[in-house]
């Protein structure tokens, strides 16, 4: 497939190191500038882009970015990308870390992917936002392993939900499904499964024992 990456952290670094080498084409943008990708893109084979131009003609499109630089990203970020394409929002909301305090996320009580995706004009599918990012490069399984992690993903777009969980049983892991966008709180941070390492059925019991009450420590 086609797919575009916008962020080249850890997160963003590590899934164009996998996805290059299942053999994708891949474009990796970052907020700096293709110049400073040109280590990335001659490790890889991946091209480096600039962020308006990362989606175009994508069929998977992975938002991997600080969330408090998600609205100062491009205007009509995603409308090159291929008509049915799969956003993934791999991000996280650390207001004391990281991101300051977001108004539209505590006091409207919003998921971090829907605010998200209102931001971007186009639904996201919520995956690896509780992943370690060395786990992508050292712990895919073969299907049926004993070992095989699975990761929790939630959209309200089946069809684009199905594309990122069979993406993401190709990168060697399993997958649970966490429900829909207003659901998408189950895996956000402090949350059972955030940085969960285990199968299936461990996922599950996570998700489900989660509470909606945002931990003081993720509040800003």
């Amino acid at each position: 497939m086609k797919i575009g990456i916008i962020g080249a952290g850890n997160i963003g670094g590590n899934l164009t190191r996998r996805l290059t080498s299942l053999g994708h084409d891949v474009s990796v943008a970052n907020s700096r500038g293709p110049e400073t990708l040109k280590a990335l893109a001659e490790e890889t084979g991946a091209t480096p882009v600039r962020a308006e131009e990362a989606a175009k003609g994508a069929e998977v499109v992975v938002v991997t970015v600080p969330l408090k630089a998600v609205p100062d990203l491009p205007a009509g970020l995603l409308d090159g990308a291929a008509e049915g394409a799969a956003v993934i929002d791999t991000n996280n909301y650390y207001p004391r870390e990281r991101d300051g305090r977001i108004a539209g996320i505590e006091d409207e009580g919003i998921t971090e992917s829907r605010w998200t995706e209102r931001h971007l004009g186009r639904p996201v599918v919520k995956a690896f936002n509780g992943t370690y990012a060395q786990d992508i490069l050292d712990r895919p399984r073969p299907v049926g392993a004993p070992d095989r992690l699975a990761l929790p993903v939630a959209g309200d777009d089946e069809a684009a939900k199905a594309k990122v969980r069979a993406l993401i049983d190709e990168l060697g892991f399993d997958t649970v499904d966490a429900g829909g966008i207003d659901d998408s709180w189950r895996q956000q941070p402090a949350t059972p499964v955030y940085g969960l390492r285990e199968g299936v059925a461990a996922v599950r019991e996570a998700l489900a024992q989660a509470s909606p009450d945002r931990p003081a420590e993720f509040r800003g």
